[in-house]
């Protein structure tokens, strides 16, 4: 029970860190030089440009139908531990929208700085299970409803929507491209923080010399390759595919090695988000 509510604890000061740090990504780079962070945070940043409303108050009251509707959909845990750092959110961008100077900067420093802080601060609450609310969950929703459309997409397509709406409400086309290095860099630094440094790539190879190719990167790279017993449907054959997990600066080597002893061998480059074990990341 106590360790139980030492970790509840611990969430919620990352999540206050976290969207404090946020907070000040948007308020002090990005939405000071006329940039859009994306999502509800962007929409609310364009209506305080506009109307002179608090952004923060903004957010909530955007966010609110949205966490009623989720946690009917999606479950409460998730939900509830959403909830806390989208109010948080909310109120740390008000509270630093009035400590913070206005200091208007290069728009290339201010998105790509204001990029990497926010995806930091945004980092920090999702490694603790939960998300600021707002286009997370609104794409969940729609993909619950129609499976045929990714997360990954529906975010995408809202966060283009928001920038066109924040570019037309700064009267400046040119937010809207700073807009898209802000959310490259974010997405980038959320990457690393989420997924590790030890990101890479699997190499699968379909063919019939797996021993030969096995040992021979065993020997060059020393790295480990698993044999999983493979059947073409075309060839009607029995094959091996031959699976290695390599960082990116290797895929060449192995690509290499596999052509040397089996010119005919089928290919496959994937990428690898987190690569955890020997010759790797340890956990």
């Amino acid at each position: 029970m106590k360790k139980k509510i030492g970790t509840y604890i611990y969430d919620v000061f990352l999540y206050i860190i976290g969207t404090a740090i946020s907070a000040v990504a948007i308020n002090f780079f990005l939405s000071a030089n006329e940039i859009s962070p994306g999502g509800l945070a962007g929409i609310s940043t364009a209506l305080n440009f506009i109307f002179g409303i608090p952004s923060g108050f903004v957010l909530f009251i955007l966010n609110v139908p949205v966490l009623i509707i989720g946690y009917k959909k999606l479950g409460a845990f998730f939900i509830l531990k959403t909830s806390f750092a989208a109010i948080s959110l909310s109120i740390m961008l008000d509270i630093t929208a009035k400590l913070l100077p206005v200091i208007i900067m290069d728009k290339i420093i201010a998105s790509v700085f204001g990029g990497i802080i926010l995806g930091v601060g945004m980092s920090l609450v999702m490694l603790r299970g939960a998300t600021t609310g707002g286009v997370d969950i609104i794409a969940k929703l729609i993909n619950k409803k129609f499976s045929h459309l990714s997360i990954g997409k529906i975010i995408l397509l809202f966060d283009g929507i928001v920038i066109v709406f924040a570019s037309v409400a700064y009267k400046n086309i040119e937010s809207a491209l700073y807009s898209v290095i802000a959310m490259y860099a974010s997405t980038k630094i959320i990457d690393i923080m989420i997924y590790g440094g030890d990101m890479g790539k699997i190499v699968y190879a379909v063919t019939k010399k797996e021993d030969d190719i096995a040992l021979r990167i065993n020997e060059r790279l020393e790295r480990g390759v698993t044999l999983i017993p493979a059947y073409g449907s075309y060839t009607g054959e029995s094959k091996t595919m031959l699976m290695c997990t390599v960082r990116r600066h290797e895929v060449a080597a192995v690509c290499s090695i596999i052509r040397e002893i089996d010119s005919k061998a089928f290919i496959v480059i994937c990428e690898a988000g987190e690569i955890i074990g020997e010759g790797f990341k340890i956990k």
